[in-house]
């Protein structure tokens, strides 16, 4: 049987940037298709690169990134998990759980899930603070509906 995982990430004390967590914390009472894990994996980058060492065919990184746009945009990106090297220094700080490092740490380990996206949503706050913003809060529908098209199409 083949594995999706589906894993949201962020820190619940950084404003947006709990966004991963609270999209999947929305899909937790949907019905998914056999095969297909959501989880909330908060702060714990590390925990979730040995997960995903058990191997996945399709998996799904949901968390807030700044990439330009208007707040609450909410994007679909493909991620190509980097080969690991061997001269680099300290593969991840445990403070620093961005997307890049996760995919890091997971590529130095060996792990090589199948297809890997990335599902995020342009933060409008992340600094000290409990509560998505208003932007963020109304993209919540908008990625449990991308992600859900996602899982229908593999």
């Amino acid at each position: 049987m083949s594995r999706t995982l589906v894993a949201g990430v962020g820190n619940i004390f950084l404003s947006d940037d709990a966004f991963g967590c609270e999209v999947v914390r929305l899909m937790a009472g949907r019905p998914v298709p056999a095969g297909v894990e959501v989880r909330d994996f908060g702060i714990r980058g590390v925990h979730l690169a040995y997960d995903l060492l058990d191997g996945c065919d399709l998996f799904v990184l949901v968390d807030a990134a700044a990439r330009g746009e208007a707040p609450g945009t909410v994007s679909v990106i493909e991620v190509e998990v980097p080969e690991p090297d061997p001269s680099a220094g300290p593969v991840m700080d445990a403070h620093d759980l961005t997307q890049d490092a996760i995919f890091t740490l997971l590529g130095s380990l060996g792990g090589r899930p199948g297809r890997s996206l990335l599902v995020a949503c342009e933060p409008a706050d992340t600094g000290a603070g409990m509560g998505l913003s208003a932007p963020v809060q109304e993209a919540l529908p908008h990625a449990v509906r991308a992600i859900e098209e996602i899982i229908a199409k593999q």
